[in-house]
């Protein structure tokens, strides 16, 4: 059915618990000032309605709180960098290197040493978001690749796609496993081992995205039940904001039920895919007819080289420019 172990995750979960922690401390608290700042909206929004009729009230209480909810995402949108580079990089570098059966360093605490593991990979949180924004791009086209590969199998279309629906969600874990394997070949170039790594991607691609899909499944299974038993203690929170904005239960209910999913559901969608991926490209090596394959169809591939030319032209410079003109 599917080709990782569900023991074998929550046991390395169990071990990066001080990353767990502090996902939970970063996620509930971006949930909590959602339902602080969207609160404080719809309180806004209740006492300008004051000076109006009823019906006026409760459009501007609402309007009020989605003002809110919006300024919290706008804040959130700039932080992306940041949770990509501290967060969920970080517990990546950790969980590879339990993965690989390596102890990890004492007298120092998980978290400082994930980023430390990331700041030399990828030198600036910049980078590693670009790179992560170009990974799910070439994801996408390799689901492509395997869609028209599989064409010409009666009744494959329609399976590849539910498949493919199933995918465009899942590419949010599915490039966190490319900046894995980035981090565990402890490459200087970021972007090129990430194009390595998509090229071992690509060439065992449906293994993949088979279990891809039924993570899938588990992942936002779990969500919409966590959802589900929010639901009353959200609707009882929503009583209290001005108003008594009834939307707000569904809408706290939906954040808080994301911000579980991302500090512990994610992680173990991640540890299962490192799990499937790194057993899949044992002993391979990068087929050159992926690389066309690649090449033909994703522009951001192309640009990868690039980038990682330009990568080592940089290097090269500043190590020129630490020696010194004497040393150089």
């Amino acid at each position: 059915m599917w080709d990782f172990s569900i023991g074998r995750a929550m046991a390395l979960m169990g071990r990066t618990s001080p990353y767990i922690a502090f996902r939970m401390v970063i996620y509930l608290g971006i949930a909590v000032a959602y339902v602080v700042v969207t609160a404080i909206g719809a309180g806004i929004g209740w006492g300008v309605g004051g000076l109006g009729d009823e019906g006026a009230k409760a459009n501007l209480t609402m309007w009020g709180g989605i003002i809110g909810f919006a300024l919290t995402a706008g804040v959130l949108y700039f932080l992306r960098e940041y949770l990509l580079y501290m967060v969920k990089a970080g517990h990546i570098a950790v969980l590879v290197e339990l993965l690989d059966g390596q102890p990890l360093p004492e007298g120092q605490s998980q978290v400082s040493h994930g980023a430390a593991v990331v700041k030399r990979r990828f030198a600036q949180a910049n980078v590693l978001f670009a790179l992560d924004q170009i990974i799910k791009g070439v994801l996408r086209a390799i689901i492509g690749i395997v869609q028209g590969l599989t064409s010409f199998i009666p009744g494959s279309g329609n399976i590849m796609g539910i498949v493919k629906a199933f995918l465009k969600i899942a590419v949010g874990f599915i490039d966190e496993v490319i900046l894995a394997y980035a981090i565990r070949t402890q490459s200087d170039n970021p972007w090129a081992s990430a194009r390595t790594a998509l090229v071992l991607y690509g060439q065992n691609a449906p293994n993949l995205m088979k279990n891809a899909a039924w993570l899938t499944v588990i992942v936002y299974g779990i969500t919409f039940l966590l959802f589900l038993l929010l639901l009353a203690p959200a609707g009882a929170l929503a009583y209290l904001v001005p108003g008594s904005w009834s939307a707000a239960g569904i809408l706290f209910a939906l954040v808080f039920a994301w911000a579980l999913k991302a500090a512990l559901i994610e992680p173990f969608a991640i540890t299962c895919m490192m799990q499937v991926y790194f057993q899949a490209i044992e002993g391979q090596a990068p087929n050159p007819e992926w690389e066309e394959r690649l090449e033909s169809v994703s522009d951001k591939f192309k640009d990868m080289k690039g980038k990682a030319e330009e990568w080592v032209a940089g290097r090269g410079a500043a190590g020129q420019q630490e020696a010194g003109p004497d040393q150089a």
